[in-house]
């Protein structure tokens, strides 16, 4: 099949760095040899392997399509604002990787199980995950941001790359229950330098686990490019393990929808595991605490301004007269009340109880746990105002935690 490894060429190419201060992220900004059905400057091509994966995608769904993409860089835009406004404490923005995303998303069924880091809240608006749950965790408002069980989707992980062992674990589960569901990794490039991610991989292939390891290729590792990381093409690292890989343009959302859609019904026809390699481009920081342009070469972040997975589709849309004015305000109007919904959410989430940090720590009673919960709820109670009713009734206020007076407690709640 064009385009899928399932074993490695050799490569005569080498990456070339950039200046000292300001670094390109290597052989992966070339394009070319990738699955692609959209170009940048919006024309359709034909690709007999992939467009059958595609072939049900009406006007009206590509609209779909094109909506959903806009409203999620709308949520993004607006996330990133209200922690610049001091109102979350920290964002991992997905400027420019919303194709990556909203395609391979759209391409799942309600019973398939996300395991995704914490970037892909594209993903999450797919599966429908409620905006108060996105922006609560960012917020300090609580542990965990929804159900998983309700949404078939983790909560995001922070440890980079574990989260790949996990649906590997769970597509094990999956193989046993004899069900055709997919379990699917979502992960970016920094993550396959780690040893979860090859481990992932290598029970997977030994298994035939129904899983799919999505890498969204941005190019930077935080403010490290993919180049330090490999000399070759990321595609090319799974079929060492006995993994297919394909490599997609991840700015193309219907490159993407046509290969996830294929590497899914391979697993769920028992066909194992897939490797997707979506090459896109992070356009903004890698969290709203990190400055880009201390470390990237302003030319870089323009070629891929060019190749915006936005602008493509709605030209395309524009061409075949889908993309209507009418259309078009409609867009924007969803995109701006779903902004102002999380704005809301997000603002008007309530302090939790102090006690509850110690809710879901232990699955039964624990003395230890009991025996902190009890100290700190008196400790709250040395407080000013301390609201009797959020604290445990003993009145022996003189058992405080360790260095802690009436004398310094405000300070040390502060």
């Amino acid at each position: 099949m064009s385009n899928e490894n399932t074993g490695i060429e050799p490569r005569t190419d080498q990456p070339s760095g950039g200046s000292e201060k300001t670094r390109t992220a290597g052989p992966d900004s070339d394009t070319s040899g990738l699955v692609q059905l959209l170009t940048p400057e919006g024309v359709r091509v034909s690709d007999p392997d992939y467009d059958p994966w595609i072939a049900d995608l009406d006007a009206e769904r590509l609209a779909s399509l094109y909506e959903d993409m806009v409203v999620v860089r709308r949520i993004d835009t607006e996330a990133t604002a209200l922690q610049r406004q001091g109102e979350i404490a920290l964002w991992p923005p997905l400027l420019g990787q919303e194709a990556a995303q909203i395609g391979s998303g759209r391409a799942l069924r309600t019973d398939d199980f996300v395991f995704t880091s914490y970037r892909e809240n594209a993903v999450a608006y797919c599966r429908g995950v409620d905006l108060t749950d996105i922006v609560r965790v960012w917020r300090g408002n609580a542990a965990s941001g929804w159900d998983p069980y309700e949404i078939n989707m983790a909560t995001p992980q922070i440890i980079v790359g574990a989260q790949t062992l996990h649906a590997t674990g769970y597509a094990l589960g999956i193989q046993n229950d004899g069900s055709d569901a997919v379990a699917v990794a979502y992960f970016g490039d920094g993550a396959t330098s780690q040893g979860d991610t090859n481990e992932a991989m290598i029970f997977a292939a030994t298994y035939q686990a129904p899983v799919v390891f999505f890498c969204q290729n941005n190019h930077w590792a935080i403010s490290e490019p993919v180049e330090l990381q490999t000399r070759r093409n990321i595609a090319d690292r799974p079929p060492g393990f006995g993994i297919p890989s394909i490599r997609v343009d991840g700015n193309d959302v219907l490159a993407v929808m046509a290969v996830m859609r294929l590497a899914l019904d391979r697993a769920r026809v028992g066909g194992g595991p897939t490797f997707i390699e979506a090459v896109t481009y992070r356009m903004g920081p890698h969290t709203t605490a990190d400055d880009p342009t201390r470390y990237r070469d302003p030319a870089e972040l323009a070629l891929w301004a060019a190749r915006d997975p936005i602008a493509r589709l709605a030209t395309l849309l524009t061409n075949e007269g889908i993309l209507t004015a009418e259309v078009e305000a409609s867009v924007a109007a969803k995109a701006d009340a779903v902004a102002a919904e999380l704005r809301a959410a997000c603002i008007g989430l309530a302090d939790p109880d102090p006690l509850t940090v110690f809710d879901n720590v232990y699955s039964e009673p624990h003395p230890v746990l009991a025996r902190q919960r009890d100290q700190y709820s008196r400790y709250l109670r040395t407080f000013v105002g301390g609201d009797s009713d959020n604290a445990d009734s003993d009145p022996d206020a003189n058992d405080m935690p360790e260095n802690v007076t009436p004398e310094n407690a405000e300070g040390a709640q502060r």
